[in-house]
């Protein structure tokens, strides 16, 4: 099973994508990182796209039915930001422990296709091992 660095260099191979990193949501830290980022800072890119995952992770509308009180644990899969650019894919990795961790894929809007995106991503994240 890949780790993080085999996870991101297979990002990378998707058609279009411009620059990925595995972010923990809850500090906002990039795990690994690879490619370019959209601002040019790849610790202030995994920053900031932290604060749109908790958003989207922390909302009790997006919670399973029947979900008790706790520690958030994301029922959303993924987040996609549409750009004039391009992408932002934040795909939410699920661990056998109490995971706040997701990949993020910047992917070229001209070059890539974001349904082939998606569903790789999906598949990465769950051959993902953390160590």
């Amino acid at each position: 099973m890949p780790g993080i660095d085999e996870c991101l260099i297979e990002v990378m191979r998707l058609p279009g994508a411009r620059g990925a990193a595995v972010v923990d949501w809850t500090s906002g830290l990039a795990l690994g990182t690879i490619g370019e980022s959209p601002n040019g800072d790849h610790e202030a890119t995994a920053a900031e796209t932290a604060e749109v995952a908790r958003m989207a992770a922390e909302q009790p509308v997006f919670a399973p039915a029947g979900a008790s009180a706790g520690p958030p644990v994301p029922a959303v899969e993924d987040v996609i930001v549409t750009t004039a650019p391009g992408y932002h894919i934040l795909r939410f990795v699920e661990t056998a422990f109490d995971s706040s961790v997701f990949l993020h894929l910047w992917l070229d809007r001209a070059e890539g296709n974001l349904a082939l995106a998606r569903m790789r991503l999906g598949e990465i994240a769950e051959r993902l091992v953390l160590a």
